[in-house]
């Protein structure tokens, strides 16, 4: 799952998306490259997310980049507002 895009569903933080940067067996660690880094993940139970399996990014070798996550949570909302 790491690299694939949720949405919370449970919490302060209900309807916010997050890429998906590390992974447990109970948690995930959720990142939005704006106030929550990839130094400072979010961990959140597997129980309060909804994966969106329409976008993956590809985990590089040296980690992901804030950049590049808050670009592609970018991209995925303008276009789920375009078809909405």
């Amino acid at each position: 799952m790491i690299g694939m895009l949720a949405v919370s569903r449970a919490g302060h933080d209900r309807g916010c998306v997050y890429v998906i940067v590390g992974e447990t067996d109970e948690y995930v660690y959720l990142a939005d490259g704006r106030t929550r880094t990839t130094g400072r993940p979010k961990r959140k139970n597997r129980k309060h997310i909804q994966v969106i399996g329409k976008v993956r990014l590809e985990k590089p070798a040296d980690g992901f980049k804030d950049l590049e996550i808050k670009r592609t949570i970018k991209i995925y909302q303008e276009g789920a507002n375009v078809k909405s």
